[in-house]
């Protein structure tokens, strides 16, 4: 299969959400209508690529792997088809989330990370379902309860709270900045 794409961006060796904030700003030289491939090494960049796609009304058109490179395709939205980067409002600091935990509160936290990452670090009774499965598995989260989503920075988290939050959960915070600055307690394959 052979794609042809009007710019080509390399996000090779990047880490979440790198791939992203360089799609964002790459994406803007780009006329309605015009295809780029991204190229990067970052597993969850596919569903991290899907999930902005959706956010801001750009056509994600799909993925392929190439070796390790995923090169993903994106067609950029019209004016008309585009709408303004949502972002979750309800958010709690890692500082509040630290004191819930610390103090022993039931609480449920949702790890949207990747299984990889999840195993290498997260908070305890933490449940990790990966931003890219969150469609097929909302049914093994309870909607009466607060869910605080985290991620490693807090990007795909408030993709995952907004996704959510259109399926009828109320009582949903992203956890913000996310992991890389998380001082509290984690378990996992450190």
């Amino acid at each position: 299969m052979s794609i042809t794409a009007n710019e080509v961006l390399d996000a090779k060796g990047l880490a979440c959400p790198m791939p992203i904030v360089k799609t964002k700003k790459a994406i803007t030289n780009l006329d309605p209508g015009q295809v780029i491939e991204v190229q990067a090494t970052d597993k969850g960049s596919t569903a991290d690529m899907k999930a902005w796609a959706e956010s801001t009304g750009h056509q994600y058109l799909g993925t392929v792997e190439d070796g390790d490179v995923l090169k993903h395709y994106l067609r950029k939205a019209s004016e008309e088809e585009t709408k303004g980067e949502t972002k979750h409002e309800d958010v709690l600091d890692l500082e509040e989330l630290r004191n819930k935990v610390e103090g022993e509160e039931a609480i449920s936290i949702l790890d949207v990370r990747e299984p990889a990452e999840y195993a290498f670090g997260h908070i305890p009774g933490a449940v990790n379902i990966p931003l890219d499965e969150l469609e097929e598995r909302f049914e093994e989260l309870n909607k009466d309860q607060d869910i605080h989503v985290i991620c490693r920075t807090g990007n795909r988290s408030d993709l995952a709270a907004q996704k959510l939050t259109e399926k009828g959960f109320e009582r949903v915070k992203n956890v913000v900045p996310g992991m890389t600055n998380w001082e509290g307690p984690t378990e996992g394959n450190q």
